[in-house]
């Protein structure tokens, strides 16, 4: 079986030892140890000036959406996992989605401005793919409208723009620790500000609003345990080596494909790309399906990531987008990870390319 993903596990007796410091203190959350050492580390990594580790990633979109009291419109992508969206009807806000571009998959900044009305107060976009948006053109959008910039970063760990890291852009940015992710902490997500105050703000946020026995403001349990930060200090020391093999594995991808006649993502020099995933969108949905029956018969699990678009929801129907809904209907991620073998690669593609 060659699945989608496969979760990197760093040797069990580094992850023990780790582990221990927390098991000899009995102390496994509520800001732990441990804890406080993986935001340092992904501090210094990332070289962000602000982080907070949390429970996942969808908790972390509704306090950036409660931080900046967002009770109107939020223009958002069509395009990306569902928690993107309903972390906003979660908030009581309304999805107004923009449609993408069809080579990167992210939201089309050219269609920002038409969709902006006297009730929108933000924008949260998704760096589809570890593809980061036009940041410098969103920005610009932003400010001269007065909105709040959120970005959804699931994906964008360890992918840099002019040597500085994507989750280090926006008023808000949020990214996802599951284990499905290149870096995880089994499950978990963080949320990241250049704002210092905003950040007293999110860390009451986290905390149920309180610190000790004096009570600031509403809050939610968004923190997360001794457990989970232990596998984060201990895949953090493996991560060069995953963002290697993984770039690896995606040029093997990129090289057998570039020349057939379907799209793949091209990553620009002035990109640092983490390869998070490999797209491949077919000529059609039911070539797709096709090829999704002849993998399946054959033990190999691609995923239909992103399916639906997000605007096609049976209980939020939004605006048409058809960039973003023919994409959808027609991409399928190839199995990608830190030991994929060239084998298996190799069958994935005589897969794709067999008539």
């Amino acid at each position: 079986m060659i699945n989608v993903t496969k979760t990197f596990l760093p040797p069990i007796d580094d992850y023990v030892s780790t582990l221990k410091r927390a098991w000899d203190k009995a102390w496994i959350t509520n800001n732990g140890e441990l804890a406080l050492e993986l935001e340092e580390k992904l501090k210094s990594y990332l070289g962000v000036r602000n982080l907070l580790f949390c429970g996942n990633g969808t908790i972390v979109l509704q306090m950036a959406l409660k931080a900046f009291d967002i009770t109107g419109e939020v223009i958002t992508t069509p395009f990306s996992y569902v928690a993107t969206t309903t972390a906003i009807l979660w908030e009581n806000c309304k999805p107004v989605f923009v449609d993408i571009n069809k080579s990167n998959f992210c939201i089309d900044p050219s269609k920002i401005e038409a969709a902006i009305t006297t009730k929108t107060q933000a924008i949260l976009a998704t760096h589809v793919y570890g593809y980061p948006c036009d940041v410098t053109e969103i920005e610009r959008i932003a400010r001269k409208h007065q909105l709040k910039v959120i970005y959804d970063g699931a994906h964008a760990f360890g992918t840099k723009i002019n040597g500085r890291s994507l989750l280090d852009y926006g008023d808000i940015s949020t990214c996802s620790f599951h284990a499905t992710k290149l870096f995880h902490t089994v499950e978990g997500g963080c949320i990241l500000t250049p704002d210092d105050e905003l950040l007293k703000k999110l860390f009451l946020y986290k905390h149920f609003g309180h610190i000790g026995d004096e009570y600031f403001s509403i809050g939610i349990n968004g923190k997360n345990s001794e457990f989970h930060a232990a596998m984060g200090i201990c895949n953090l020391n493996y991560i060069g080596d995953i963002l290697a093999k993984r770039k690896k594995s995606w040029t093997n991808y990129a090289n057998a494909l570039r020349n057939a006649s379907y799209e793949i993502l091209n990553i620009p020099e002035t990109i640092e790309y983490n390869y998070a995933y490999f797209p491949f969108v077919f000529e059609s949905e039911k070539e797709l399906l096709s090829k999704m029956n002849v993998f399946q018969r054959k033990g190999i699990k691609p995923r239909r990531y992103f399916y639906p678009s997000l605007n096609r929801l049976p209980y939020f129907l939004g605006e048409p987008c058809p960039n973003s809904e023919s994409i959808a209907q027609r991409v399928v991620c190839l199995p990608l990870f830190h030991d994929i073998t060239e084998l298996e690669q190799d069958t994935i593609v005589s897969v794709l390319l067999e008539g």
